[in-house]
């Protein structure tokens, strides 16, 4: 029997990190408490239910504990009774009963406890144990690669940013509330929202039509501002990123991964001071437009603007950075130019979409954990283009349904002049555009008009 205990340990050990024999470190475990837990759930027809959240097959150590955990997660999975006799079938069923050591070793598991009065203790003890293992085994991974003087640096940091999170997100526990926390925080924002004038109980827009719909950008929401190129997505983001921090004082953070900090504040400059794009990069302004620049770009000093275009941005780059700015200058939203230009490098993806579907369901939960709404661009299908009414429909999300699953708001922008074949009768009906709410997990969906000043690249509310 001892033997037998031996030489599985021995196999076990192999699918973990080496052992640090330096200082003579061993894998951290405890194999007396894997005894005990294994001990409690088969005298206790309830303790499944309450470890099963917190303990997986992987968790134990000791490879024989590993089987049986198996063999009573599957009787319960096939609501049989858990007990020495149904585990020992049970395991004689999957062809594993010699691999623990026989009926014998089972009868000396549920003979160590009395009670199952402290399993959930034990159970935590084991998790953390597991985990423990995980971040040895990682670190192991990326010292391995770090000393490899063929690996590439910047790669290996993206796959240990990957790594880790993977780790972070299996060993993720939401615990349950009781409901009279919540409605108090809800009671809580419905008085703020009462004292509130104009009943807005998010961050502004700065549109008063779509604020009328939405009551602002509201806290741990993910919002897709999706369009086809040309209809104007940047240039609506960093409208609302002007409405937000120039005339509102509120902070927010701008991730362009499609064009640089210079180029982006061009533009900025471009709406803030009515000033056209292209004059901005010439410098060929007219006296009038001297004017109204020298008189606007001071809204612009000390705006709590902050920028960063780092180009092939991971979603894990995101939350470290999203993290800190919210810590450091107390963010109140973060806005992304755009979705799909986004990654998910150092995880293992079968197709594009898979990727996609991972950084959107990552962005949702940075909102939820930051507890700040996040703006996010995305590029619709060639599919629109395909049809005769260009309208986009939440279909049209390009690479991943979850986009649409994962959102809070979905709205879309749709200019009709865009695609008529002969020009509009004037300039003001070529310009008019329509931010189409497709979804709102919150509210009314409906479709709000905008102006779009092409000049200036940017967009005011459409008067009447």
């Amino acid at each position: 029997m001892p033997e037998r205990s031996n030489n599985n340990k021995s196999s076990r050990r192999t699918k973990q990190a080496p052992i640090d024999t330096t200082f003579g470190h061993l894998q951290p475990q405890a194999t007396d408490i894997e005894k005990v837990v294994l001990g409690a759930l088969m005298i206790d027809s309830d303790a499944f239910t309450v470890v099963s959240e917190i303990i997986k097959p992987e968790t134990f150590y000791d490879s024989r504990h590993e089987k049986i955990y198996e063999a009573i997660q599957s009787l319960n999975l096939k609501e049989r009774p858990v007990d020495i006799m149904t585990v020992v079938e049970e395991l004689r069923h999957k062809g594993t009963l010699e691999d623990i050591g026989g009926p014998a070793y089972v009868v000396e598991l549920s003979s160590k406890v009395a009670s199952s009065a402290n399993i959930t203790y034990h159970a935590h003890i084991l998790a953390q144990k597991y985990l423990a293992r995980q971040l040895i085994q990682f670190a192991s991974m990326i010292e391995t690669d770090a000393f490899d003087e063929t690996v590439d640096v910047d790669e290996l940091m993206q796959k240990a940013e990957g790594t880790l999170f993977e780790i972070s997100q299996k060993n993720m526990l939401q615990d349950y509330v009781q409901i009279d926390t919540v409605v108090e925080q809800a009671h809580q924002l419905l008085l703020k929202a009462a004292n509130n004038k104009g009943s807005l109980t998010g961050v502004p827009s700065g549109f008063h039509d779509l604020d009328k719909i939405t009551a602002g950008w509201q806290a741990s929401d993910l919002i897709i501002i999706a369009g086809r190129p040309a209809m104007g997505k940047t240039s609506f983001a960093l409208s609302i990123a002007k409405n937000i921090a120039v005339d509102y004082r509120k902070p927010i953070a701008f991730f362009s991964l499609e064009m640089n900090n210079v180029q982006l504040v061009n533009r900025l400059i471009s709406n803030v001071c009515s000033v056209p794009g292209n004059k901005i990069l010439n410098g060929q302004l007219t006296p009038d437009e001297w004017e109204r620049f020298d008189s606007n770009i001071r809204k612009m000093q000390g705006a709590p603007i902050y920028v960063d275009d780092t180009p092939g941005l991971s979603i894990f780059e995101l939350r470290t950075k999203a993290r800190r700015l919210v810590r450091e200058h107390n963010i109140e939203v973060l806005m992304i130019d755009y979705l799909q230009l986004m990654n998910a490098n150092g995880m293992r993806f079968s197709s594009r979409q898979e990727e996609v579907s991972t950084i959107s369901r990552s962005l949702k939960g940075l909102a939820k954990e930051l507890n700040i709404p996040i703006l996010a661009l995305s590029q619709l299908s060639r599919a629109v283009e395909q049809r005769q009414d260009k309208r986009p429909m939440l279909a049209d999300l390009r690479e991943s349904g979850s986009i649409e699953q994962d959102a809070d708001i979905v709205a879309f922008l749709y200019r009709e002049a865009y695609y008529q074949k002969e020009q509009a009768d004037s300039q003001e009906t070529n310009n008019v555009t329509e931010l189409i709410l497709e979804k709102n997990r919150h509210g009314s969906l409906g479709t709000v008009k905008l102006y779009f000043h092409k000049e200036y690249t940017k967009f005011s509310s459409v008067e009447g």
